[in-house]
């Protein structure tokens, strides 16, 4: 199945411009052919061409077909980016496939990167989102100063992860599937040890991803499988 993301399917019956190219310059799709398409907030829609041009393409909705939830709760990551972004792409893109429902970007004490493009990340969400036949777009946050970040309200269960020393439960024994959940990622070199301490008396738990030291885009992913299995 070709799914198409189409954010604005409930407000026009035109496919988005790249959209539009791949079924019809890629697929060679025609008028009178069907197609799945998908809002990113929770619903396919069985759609037909009515009218396909070297430009646009026009459908008509079949039917809307509403999609359960994958897994249960929020799921939110928070990191610092890598100064490779070629690993926050990844990342984004594997976090999709896996599951889980928004990501903010921290700007860290011990940050190497301090500006964010988020255009490029949300073509490889949106890609991620299609190849995995998912109903739900991921909400993708600017970058955000760790201060202000761990200050907002949140209701679910707030983990930070990080490598000082101490007695830290592991994160896939400290989930629990009836609440939201939020995890911290430190950049390369850490969260310093005020932002750590600035995290935990704002209601952070510290905890652990295992015995082995992971890169910043590895442990995120490791966060992420392990709060959508705990929430599935």
């Amino acid at each position: 199945m070709h799914l198409f993301y189409t954010p604005d399917i409930e407000r026009s019956n035109e496919l988005p411009a790249d959209e539009a190219a791949h079924a019809l310059r890629v697929l060679r799709l025609k008028a009178g052919d069907e197609l799945t398409l998908t809002d990113g907030t929770g619903c396919f829609y069985r759609a037909e061409i009515a009218v396909a041009d070297n430009k646009h393409c026009l459908v008509n909705v079949l039917e809307t077909l509403p999609q359960p939830a994958l897994w249960h709760g929020h799921l939110h990551l928070a990191l610092a980016p890598t100064k490779n972004m070629d690993r926050m792409e990844w990342l984004a893109e594997k976090a999709t496939e896996i599951g889980f429902d928004e990501l903010t970007f921290l700007n860290c004490h011990y940050s190497e990167r301090r500006v964010i493009k988020l255009e490029r990340i949300e073509k490889i969400v949106v890609s991620a989102v299609k190849q995995s036949l998912k109903a739900r777009m991921p909400r993708l946050n600017e970058l955000t100063d760790f201060e202000k970040f761990i200050r907002q309200p949140f209701g679910g269960q707030k983990f930070i992860a990080h490598c000082y020393p101490g007695e830290k439960p592991l994160l896939k024994d400290s989930l629990h599937a009836d609440e939201d959940a939020l995890v911290l990622i430190g950049p390369e070199g850490d969260f310093s040890e005020e932002e750590v301490a600035l995290a935990i008396e704002n209601g952070f738990q510290p905890i652990s991803l295992g015995a082995s030291r992971l890169r910043t885009e590895t442990a995120a992913l490791v966060a992420v499988h392990l709060m959508n299995l705990a929430h599935q």
